[in-house]
C-alpha cells in the first residue's frame, strides 16, 4: 500500500517544497495553509463591509484617533501591565481563533508544570491521534521521543497541531476532558467571547473567540507564565533535525516583538497576537482577519507605534511615599503623615500625568490613636473631573492619643 506522504517524516529537503507536498495531499488539511507550506505569502478573503470603528477608550481630547485599519476584521492593542485597552476596533466581535487556540493550551500546560503534575524534561507518548492530527505540525509519530520542552517549542514556534494534541492528552487524558479546562479557565479570564471546541484551532463553526478576549488570555500569560515569552521569542525551532521558521512574521520585522502566536485558517484570515517592550510599556496588539501577512503584520506595527507613540505607563501612586499630613487634636504630636496603601500605575495619554489631581476623605476615628498602615480614609485620583483610581490612605507612623497633659496644653495655650 502506498504510504501516505503527510505521515513521512520529511528529511533533507526544504520547508516550502515540503508545505507544497502537504497542501497538495489532503484538501482537509486546508487549514493553516500557510502554517504547513511556510509559503512566502498566502491570501484570504479581506473583510467585507465598512471598516472597523477605531476608538481609544483612555484617550483625551489631544491623542489622535487610533489607525483606521480596512484591512482586518477587527483588533486590540493593550498595556499588559495595567490592563488597559489604547485602541481597539469591533474587540469584541466573536471570530474564528484558528491557531491561537494553542494560547490558551500552552497556558494551561504552564499551568500543570507551575502546579507539579509535569515536568520539562518529562517524556510524552504521541498517540496515533496526534500523528494524524493535520494541518501544521512538528512531524511526531508513535516513535517519537519527545519532552514537554520540546513540545511546548513545537505549538509555540511552529504551531504542531500534534503537539497541541499529545501536551492535551498527557494533561487531561483525552482531548474531551482538555476542552473542557480550556473553557474553564477562559471564562476564569473573563473571556466572554470565547468558546473552545479542539485544543490546536482546526475548523469548527462553534469555535469563536474575539480579539479582546485574545489580549486578555495574552496578558494572563505574560504575567503568570513569562516563560512562554523566551520560546515565542525564537525565529525558529529544529526537532529531529527538521528545522521550521517561526510563524509569527514580526519578529523578523521588529526587534521589539518577542511573541506571541498567530492563527490562519479560511475562516479566521491571518491573525497575528504580539506583544513588544516599547520605551516603559509592554504592549499586547492583536489583529484579526488580514488577508495577508504582510497586511496582519503592517497593522500589528501600526498599532505598537500608536500605543509608543501617545502613550505612558505613569506610577500616580507610590505605597509608603507620604502624600499629605492630617492634623488632629486627637492625637499626642498633633498629626499624622499620611500617603497611599497601594502603587497604582496607569497607562495615561503622554501629556495627562501633570494633570492629575487628588483628594483624601478621611473616616477614622482618631481618639485610640493609630497604627502605622492604618487606613484612614481614602484617596481619590482624577483628570479632567473624572475619577480613575482609588487607594486607601494610611497612617504612615504610629501616633499615641493625646495624654491628658498635652490636651491640658493645647487647652492654656488658647489663652496666652
Amino acid at each position: 500500500m502506498k504510504k501516505d506522504p503527510r505521515m513521512m517524516k520529511p528529511t533533507g529537503i526544504s520547508l516550502f517544497a515540503l508545505g507544497l507536498a502537504l497542501a497538495a495531499t489532503a484538501p482537509a488539511y486546508a487549514h493553516n495553509a500557510a502554517h504547513s507550506a511556510q509559503s512566502p505569502d498566502t491570501v484570504t478573503a479581506a473583510p467585507s463591509g465598512p471598516p472597523p470603528v477605531p476608538d481609544s477608550p483612555i484617550a483625551d481630547k489631544s491623542t489622535p484617533t487610533p489607525p483606521v485599519l480596512p484591512q482586518v476584521t477587527a483588533y486590540v492593542l493593550m498595556d499588559a501591565t495595567t490592563g488597559a485597552v489604547m485602541a481597539e476596533a469591533a474587540p469584541n466581535l466573536q471570530v474564528a481563533p484558528a491557531s491561537l487556540t494553542k494560547l490558551m493550551t500552552a497556558h494551561i500546560t504552564y499551568q500543570a508544570l507551575h502546579g507539579g503534575s509535569l515536568k520539562m524534561d518529562q517524556v510524552v507518548p504521541v498517540s496515533t491521534a496526534a500523528w494524524h492530527a493535520g494541518g501544521s505540525t512538528m512531524f511526531l509519530d508513535p516513535s517519537s521521543v519527545v519532552t514537554v520542552d520540546q513540545l511546548l517549542h513545537g505549538l509555540i514556534i511552529v504551531s504542531g497541531n500534534d503537539a497541541a494534541v499529545a501536551l492535551a492528552q498527557q494533561i487531561a487524558g483525552t482531548q474531551s476532558a482538555f476542552v473542557q479546562i480550556m473553557n474553564k479557565d477562559a471564562a476564569q479570564m473573563g473571556m466572554t467571547n470565547t468558546v473552545f471546541t479542539n485544543v490546536d484551532g482546526l475548523p469548527d463553526p462553534a469555535e469563536h473567540t474575539s480579539a479582546m478576549d485574545i489580549a486578555i488570555l495574552s496578558r494572563n500569560i505574560i504575567a503568570d507564565e513569562p516563560e512562554f515569552l523566551h520560546i515565542s521569542k525564537q525565529q525558529s525551532y529544529t526537532y529531529d533535525n527538521i528545522t521550521q521558521a517561526s510563524w509569527n512574521p514580526v519578529l523578523a520585522h521588529d526587534s521589539t516583538v518577542d511573541g506571541m502566536k498567530t492563527g490562519l485558517t479560511d475562516a479566521s484570515g491571518h491573525c497575528i497576537d504580539a506583544t513588544a517592550q516599547r520605551g516603559n510599556m509592554r504592549l499586547i496588539a492583536v489583529v484579526m482577519g488580514g488577508p495577508t501577512w504582510s497586511a496582519s503584520t503592517a497593522a500589528i506595527e501600526a498599532l505598537l507605534d500608536y500605543g509608543q507613540k501617545f502613550f505612558t505607563d505613569t506610577t500616580i501612586a507610590t505605597s509608603g511615599q507620604q502624600l499629605a499630613t492630617l492634623a488632629s487634636n486627637a492625637l499626642n504630636t498633633g498629626s499624622v503623615a499620611v500617603g497611599p496603601g497601594k502603587d497604582i500605575t496607569l497607562t495615561l495619554p503622554n501629556d495627562a500625568a501633570s494633570k492629575i489631581t487628588n483628594s483624601i476623605a478621611y473616616t477614622a476615628d482618631l481618639t485610640p490613636g493609630t497604627t502605622k498602615g492604618e487606613t484612614l480614609g481614602t484617596i481619590t485620583y482624577s483628570l479632567d473631573g473624572k475619577q480613575i483610581a482609588t487607594a486607601p490612605a494610611i497612617a504612615l507612623a504610629d501616633e499615641a492619643p493625646a495624654t491628658f497633659a498635652t490636651k491640658l496644653k493645647r487647652k492654656l495655650s488658647k489663652y496666652i
